[in-house]
């Protein structure tokens, strides 16, 4: 999970349209949702490594906002992608 804390919504959002286009065959962009002032962020990208998610990630969305990311507890979620 990405979390982010968004400075430039259109900035960002942008960005992550063009990152949808070029992300890794070996990984899964399941949700993409907005907070409704456009503040907040959350992504959910599979794969196989959080570091390869972040390295990703941060390439499009640095400029446009401040992320954490964090490894699904999947044992305990409702509605993830098997």
């Amino acid at each position: 999970m990405a979390v982010s804390t968004v400075s430039d919504a259109d900035g960002f959002w942008s960005s992550m349209k063009k990152a949808y286009g070029r992300l890794p065959r070996e990984a899964k962009w399941s949700v993409a949702v907005a907070s409704t002032d456009g503040t907040r962020a959350v992504n959910v990208i599979v794969h196989d490594s959080i570091e390869g998610v972040r390295a990703f990630f941060e390439q499009h969305a640095s400029p446009y906002a401040t992320t954490e990311y964090f490894e699904a507890d999947a044992a305990n979620a409702v509605g993830l992608p098997g």
